[in-house]
């Protein structure tokens, strides 16, 4: 999936709520999500200071975010067989967040976990 340049600046400047949607149709439709990777994830956290993973649906995305802190970190894909049997449970053993699709001016969307694994899997059901 390759995304242009006006697609890439018109999803980025969705409210939150719609980059949601956006990131469980397109994640689902690919089967995978992305985060950003050097020698660990790429982890951010709130303003209590709960760890957050960052989830894009697109490597385009998240090379967006490669700025700053995570400058040296490369965009890697994670398949949503691995992201419901191996992440997922262990976010929720060790309290973590999923931040989905933050943007370099905003902070991603924090579901429930099961909340996003319901939509992802959802999503998945209405388009096998």
């Amino acid at each position: 999936m390759k995304i242009n340049q006006k697609k890439l600046e018109s999803v980025l400047a969705l409210l939150g709520p719609k980059r949601y949607s956006h990131f469980i149709k397109v994640s689902a439709d690919q089967r995978k999500v992305w985060g950003l990777w050097n020698e660990g994830w790429a982890l951010a956290s709130t303003d209590e200071g709960q760890q957050v993973f960052p989830l894009w649906p697109a490597m385009e995305y998240a090379h967006q975010c490669a700025i700053d802190t995570w400058a040296n970190y490369e965009a890697r894909e994670i398949d949503l067989d691995r992201l419901f049997d191996e992440l997922l449970p262990d976010f929720e053993s060790s309290g973590m967040l999923v931040g989905v699709f933050p943007t370099p001016c905003s902070h991603g969307v924090t579901p429930a976990l099961k909340q996003l694994e319901a939509d992802l899997r959802n999503e998945l059901s209405r388009i096998e």
